[in-house]
């Protein structure tokens, strides 16, 4: 299958960051604009209409348990923290897809919905990832530089000034060539990079990470534009 058929929602971490704000629930279950972050994830979800949807559990899982129960949608549960890839690796005969999208839910977007925008873009035959990544400039919120540069043809390559948005998509069989069970998806993205099979295109719009506690208001500011 060419077009990538399921959705992978990365809920696992602990969130450290937001502090006292997941004393007691896990990271997105923090509410911004009156909603909790895993409900804009699962709006921007609908919109590509994937077969499946997997959201990854871990830290204070049965707060989220509960609230997603009832809707369409599989959990990966993981009794360990398994990290991006090995989250990802755990999830994918629930993904049952040649190819998936991954979200983080801990950001906020002013713009074209980001699934379809990455989906547009995507060709199985040449790719084995395709990130979508947005300039420092248009990165509210975020600490420190850009996490990739790209080519004429897109290839990425480490360091420059696009941050990744934390959307993609990805071929998990990929992932069994990384023997470990916990490890980063920046593993895999590597051996792309070294393969020039990795690529990235820029998210037209704005977006605002919303992983500590001040990113808050500036989503809510962001999204009330």
């Amino acid at each position: 299958m060419s077009k990538p058929d399921a959705v992978m929602i990365f809920a696992a971490g602990f969130g450290t960051r937001m502090g006292a704000l997941t004393a007691d629930r896990p990271k997105p279950m923090v509410q911004v604009a009156g909603r909790p972050l895993i409900d804009h994830a699962l709006d921007l979800v609908a919109a590509v209409s994937p077969a499946r949807i997997v959201v990854n559990t871990h830290y204070k899982a049965e707060v989220l348990h509960r609230y997603l129960a009832g809707r369409d949608l599989m959990i990966s549960h993981e009794e360990e923290i398994l990290d991006t890839g090995g989250g990802l690796k755990q999830a994918a005969p629930l993904l049952a897809s040649e190819s998936v999208f991954t979200l983080n839910p801990d950001v906020a977007w002013r713009g074209p919905n980001p699934l379809q925008h990455v989906q547009s873009a995507w060709t199985a035959a040449e790719m084995d990832a395709l990130l979508l990544c947005v300039p420092t400039a248009r990165a509210i919120g975020r600490l420190g530089g850009g996490d990739f540069s790209v080519d004429a043809e897109r290839h990425i390559s480490r360091g420059g000034d696009l941050v990744y948005t934390g959307v993609q998509i990805i071929k998990p069989a990929l992932l069994e060539c990384i023997p470990e069970r916990v490890f980063s998806l920046n593993r895999l993205w590597d051996l792309l990079i070294s393969e020039e099979r990795a690529f990235a295109i820029e998210y037209p719009g704005s977006w605002c990470d919303v992983g500590r506690p001040e990113g808050i208001a500036l989503a809510e500011d962001l999204m009330a534009r």
